[in-house]
């Protein structure tokens, strides 16, 4: 992982990756929208999880959570 840099992420991002990352202890699913509009999931949604099962990120935000991010993994296919 040292060698992977946020500029590969965003690539794989725009060339229709779907990036599963681990984001302190809980599992998320990633995938582009639109033009700097990106999704977030969360995998493992319980009924009573106080955490939004679905959010909506920039890539500024990304940009953010990219350090924290673990055990990247990628996903190809149509949709969830």
């Amino acid at each position: 992982m040292e060698d992977y840099t946020f500029e590969r992420l965003w690539q794989e991002l725009h060339d229709g990756y779907q990036i599963c990352y681990t984001y302190m202890d809980r599992k998320y699913l990633l995938y582009k929208v639109k033009n700097n509009c990106y999704r977030q999931e969360f995998i493992g949604f319980h009924e009573k999880s106080p955490l939004p099962r679905f959010s909506m990120l920039t890539l500024r935000r990304i940009k953010e959570l990219f350090p924290f991010m673990e055990n990247i993994e990628y996903k190809i296919g149509e949709g969830i």
